[in-house]
């Protein structure tokens, strides 16, 4: 009889592992965010292209977002407050976004800071949301985040 408990046993704790493993991977879902890239910056004749790609793994689709933006220089000084509006974001979608800001020079650039979500509307989104699910992203040599 001991040695049945013992057999038991042994062979109960080498299928804990895989049962584990199989209950962490099965409860994984995918993440809830919603992804800000600052995917490039364009001199233009008049200032600078900001070039975002946006993509909502929110539970809800967006009827609309903006988010406030904070332009620095690079000796660390704030050059520009301006607010971009993103609009609609369909869930699970990735869209391009485009904003012209004249004046800004992109070489002398050195941080952009999304200081706050100023819209962001949805069906059964709370409050905040979209600041609190975001994860900011760059593709380019300019810090970019919260």
């Amino acid at each position: 009889m001991l040695k049945r408990s013992v057999l038991a046993l042994t062979l109960a704790s080498s299928l804990l592992p895989g049962i584990s493993h199989a209950q962490e991977a099965g409860a994984q879902s995918p993440a809830s965010e919603l992804v800000v890239e600052l995917n490039a910056l364009q001199p233009t004749a008049n200032g600078c292209r900001f070039t975002f790609m946006v993509t909502n793994h929110l539970k809800a689709e967006l009827a609309s977002v903006g988010f406030e933006l904070v332009l620095f220089n690079k000796a660390g000084m704030v050059s520009r407050m301006t607010v971009v509006d993103f609009k609609d974001l369909p869930q699970s979608k990735t869209k391009v976004r485009q904003f012209d800001f004249t004046g800004v020079d992109c070489a002398d650039l050195g941080r952009v800071l999304i200081n706050d979500a100023t819209e962001c509307k949805g069906d059964g989104l709370e409050v905040g949301s979209c600041i609190r699910s975001l994860n900011a992203q760059t593709r380019t040599d300019v810090a970019f985040g919260t």
